[in-house]
């Protein structure tokens, strides 16, 4: 095999670049899985939030409100919590009071915020049949949250379970419905409570938001009773309100049947923002499903935006560059190349560089000197001054107009500029070939 084919290149230019196009486009593709939450656990889990669709979650509400109009998104992270719009929490019966409290108290003046109260134990469905589907959850009972310093010292209770003729009806917000089972209803207590959905009958409340001295008119057209005296002078605190919806099954996927649930359910969000943009988040962060900040979404904003996009120009250069240097490389040279002539010219090349081109003078001469002395056979035990002389016997003789040999290489050693020591050794090396030719 030459070394011409041992180099030989099995890949094009455009299958190189098609390659490395592919490998980076998969390269920002996973990035940008990870940075959305794409590789995150399915969310469908059958729990009680607006990602899951078993008859405890809330993804048809969240749906509706989508198709209404509605500005939707699922919050997970906690950061994102504070955003102006709507945010409905879902948290779990093991929620802990403290931190809830927390995020609500939060989000007093960037908007309103709905808590809805869990109530239903459930349990996946495993899908061992056809007809069952992602999500599906087994109904298991009903049990109250012991949720110790609940906000505003709110009381929840259970009442007792009816019959099937006798599901629950309830009233308020300008609708009136029944409750989609005759399981017992979870409803709340409180001293500052102004209800918005009602039991018909029992006046329990199912949904209310607290009176805290804050200005909600459109809530307050909504609700069933009248508020309690304020005791700050009548002057109306700018913050948004805090709404809950103590039963779940007037919003939840297992409520939706029944088209009533869902016009309250958009009716107390619509008072809640009291004419303001419709925004409304759902949140997954109480339901395990929260994350921080995903380091991907950071590098694009300030003030790391500025070094993100030097890095990548950076890397573009570089592949580019890359790109341009396809193939194999050339073959390696040799330092000194053979032969007496490509040898000279290394040489020359090195003392010209190192400056000493002064110094080789006198050498020459000495050198030609001797070649002459050899060439005629001149006696060894002559001094430098008497082969010189006898050299310029053996010229006067064949060539009797030629230069001076002595003075000739008297001039080569005093020569201290290229030119000068290029004549002089040019008119050595024509007596040189004068005498041995």
């Amino acid at each position: 095999m030459s070394g011409e084919d041992s180099h030989a290149n099995p890949f094009s230019p455009r299958v190189a670049l098609a390659l490395v196009v592919v490998g980076v486009a998969a390269f920002f593709a996973l990035l940008w899985l990870i940075g959305s939450g794409l590789s995150d656990r399915q969310a469908n889990n059958g729990g009680s939030h607006a990602a899951a669709k078993g008859l405890t979650g809330f993804a048809a509400f969240h749906q509706y409100l989508g198709r209404r109009g509605w500005q939707v998104s699922l919050v997970k992270s906690r950061g994102a919590l504070a955003q102006p719009g709507v945010l409905v929490l879902t948290p779990p019966a093991q929620t802990d009071t403290k931190q809830l409290n927390h995020v609500v108290e939060r989000r007093r003046n960037a908007g309103p915020t709905v808590v809805v109260v869990p109530k239903w134990t459930a349990y996946p469905i495993p899908r061992l049949r056809p007809e069952v589907r992602d999500g599906w959850v087994e109904l298991a009972g009903q049990n109250v949250a012991d949720w110790k310093g609940f906000y505003d010292d709110i009381a929840l209770s259970l009442d007792k379970a009816r019959t099937r003729k006798a599901r629950t009806s309830w009233a308020g917000a300008d609708q009136a419905g029944t409750l989609p089972d005759a399981a017992p209803v979870l409803s709340g207590a409180g001293p500052r409570l102004v209800p918005l959905v009602e039991a018909t009958g029992s006046g329990r409340i199912l949904a209310a938001y607290i009176a805290d001295g804050g200005d909600y008119p459109r809530l307050r057209a909504l609700a069933s009773r009248a508020e309690p005296d304020r005791n700050d002078g009548g002057m109306a605190v700018y913050r948004y309100p805090v709404i809950f919806v103590f039963e779940p099954d007037l919003i939840d996927n297992y409520g939706f049947n029944s088209p009533a649930n869902a016009a309250v359910g958009e009716r107390i969000l619509s008072a809640a923002l009291n004419g303001e943009d419709r925004k409304v988040s759902f949140d997954l962060t109480f339901n395990g499903f929260g994350r921080s900040r995903s380091l991907l979404s950071l590098a694009f904003q300030p003030p790391f935006l500025a070094a993100t996009l030097c890095l990548m120009l950076a890397a573009l250069v570089l592949g580019w560059r890359a790109f341009n240097r396809f193939g194999p490389p050339l073959a390696a040279t040799r330092a000194l190349a053979f032969g007496k002539r490509a040898l000279v010219s290394n040489t020359a090349g090195l003392i010209r560089r190192a400056g000493r081109l002064h110094l080789i003078g006198a050498p020459y001469a000495d050198a030609a000197r001797d070649r002459l002395a050899r060439a005629l056979a001149l006696p060894h035990r002559l001094d430098p001054a008497q082969t010189e002389a006898a050299i310029d016997r053996a010229l006067a003789s064949r060539a009797p107009d030629s230069p001076s040999f002595a003075a000739t290489a008297a001039t080569l050693r005093a020569a201290r500029r290229p030119t000068d020591m290029l004549r002089a050794a040019r008119t050595l090396h024509s007596l040189e070939r004068t005498l041995t030719k």
